[in-house]
This record gives C-alpha cells, structure tokens and sequence, in this order.
C-alpha cells in the first residue's frame, strides 16, 4: 500500500437516527467511480481482528477503489444502544449516504461484510439502487439444529482423524465423558426440526431470511469462505441441501472464493493480503 493512500485517510462522524457514528473514511488518490463500504460484524469495531479492515481498506484505497469503515450505533466510538445485526439497515444506509457526500463522482457503491455483518449487507443490498454489488466473506446463517449438525460433521469427526487428538487420549488427557456428553447434546439439536420452530413463531429461518434478500439483489456478489471454519462450513451445508440456495450459488452474478487453510478472521497475512486481492480483482473484473 502507498503512503500517499494512507496520508488521504481521515475521521468523518455523521448522523444516524439522532446518534452521531463514527467512520474512517479511505480516499484513492485520484477520483473514482464506485467505492466500498466496509460493514463491520459484531461485537467489534470498525479496525477489526488484527486490524484486518484498515489493512484492507488501505490496500483497496491504494488500488483506486475509495473505503468508508464505520462503527454501527452503540459500537466502538459511535453513540446510540448495541443493536442486532438484523437492525443495522439504517446505519449502513447513513454510511452510504456519507460516502456519496464526502466523495466526489460515485456512480455505484459495494458492502464489504465479515460473518453476521454479510448476513447484514444480504438484507440490505436489494433496498438501496445505490449498492452494485456485496462481498459476503464467511456468512453468518446460524440455526441451532444447523451449528449442532456442523459441529458434528466438522468439528467431531474432524478430531477423530487428527493425530494430536490421539496423542492426548494415549496420554490420558482426554475427556471422554466430556466429549461425549457434548456430542450427545449436539445429536438432539441437530435432530430439532426449524421448520416446526418457525411455524409456531410464524416468521422465516435466518438462512430463509438471507436468501430472500439475496434473491432480490440483482448487482454482483463475491463470496468468499474459510477452510478452516465452522461458520463457513455450516453456510455451505445450508446452501447444499437447499434448492433455493443452490440454484442462488449457481447465479453467473455470483463469484465464489475459497481459502482452504485459513482461519474465520484469515488472521495470517497471506491470507489476509490474499482476500485483499480477491477483493481488488472481482472490483476490476465488471
């Protein structure tokens, strides 16, 4: 990244539903059409894990693509009560509008969402003609019978083809009592039928809610997944036994990434630099 990039950078605070928040807005260093706002999921801040959303945005910055990052109401340094990643939509829409406003010759913008904040970016997109297009990095599609299945699959039967798991039991330093007992617990979630849940609450699934809302997005999407990390491995199990979130992944709109070895927050700088790149040429790419 270019010093000159990280010389434009400065603090902007707008107003969202009375409450003034706090942004980090990222210029490039020559005027651009279409710039990126970087939705943060909770609970954290606008630097993120790492610092992964400033090294982001002054990567993009310094490739030509503007970034605005932000911290929701009652978060980080902006005012306001916490809120649900469900309840955010005015809050980005506020960001939207300061990015357009202190930015000079936009045409389009693109949510850049980490976890329950691409979850977020889904809900969003398709009401704001605005947003051309969503970077949805490890959706969040939490259901309780959906983590106890991923749990399962991944996480249990993954430990028991992992050679450090069988030093500890030879060593005495597992808990077989413990681990069963989790793993039972995990087997009656997974068997819980969500659909009878919502029947009784007479409202859609979180996974139903977010393909709704992507369905109706018709701009570009890029998707991005971990190898190593539930979140994403329980958002692929929910896309594979669904026909309606099949046929979403199987838009030509729709980009899919993987980055087998990396961690939830692709803490490694490799990973991080390769996300950054991704991000750089699926911007370029339409």
């Amino acid at each position: 990244m270019s010093d000159g990039a990280i010389q434009l950078e400065r603090p902007v605070v707008f107003d969202c539903g009375g409450h003034q928040l706090m942004g980090m807005l990222h210029p490039a260093a020559s005027q651009a059409s279409r710039a990126v706002v970087l939705v943060v999921g909770g609970p954290q801040y606008r630097i993120g894990s790492h610092r992964q959303f400033v090294f982001l945005a002054r990567t993009l910055a310094a490739a030509g693509w503007p970034v605005l990052r932000f911290d929701y109401r009652g978060m980080g340094d902006s005012e306001g009560e916490r809120r649900d990643f469900e309840d955010v939509s005015d809050d980005i829409r506020a960001a939207i509008d300061t990015t357009f406003t202190s930015l000079e010759g936009l045409s389009d913008c693109v949510l850049w969402g980490l976890c329950d904040a691409a979850s977020a970016s889904a809900f969003y997109g398709a009401g704001d003609d605005r947003v051309a297009g969503m970077v949805l990095v490890n959706p969040w599609v939490r259901t309780e019978s959906g983590e106890a299945r991923t749990r399962l699959r991944h996480y249990y039967l993954g430990r028991f083809r992992d050679r450090e798991f069988w030093r500890k039991l030879l060593r005495l330093r597992w808990n077989p009592v413990r681990t069963l007992a989790d793993m039972g617990r995990f087997v009656r979630r997974a068997r819980t039928s969500e659909s009878s849940k919502r029947d009784s609450r007479r409202t859609l699934t979180l996974p139903e809610r977010m393909l709704a809302g992507l369905e109706a997005f018709n701009g570009h999407v890029l998707l991005i997944l971990s190898g190593r990390d539930l979140t994403a491995r329980e958002f692929e199990d929910t896309a594979a036994a669904s026909p309606g979130w099949r046929s979403w992944m199987a838009r030509d709109s729709l980009e899919i990434r993987r980055l087998e070895d990396a961690d939830h927050t692709f803490s490694r700088p490799q990973w991080r630099d390769s996300v950054a790149e991704w991000t750089g040429d699926w911007l370029r790419s339409w």
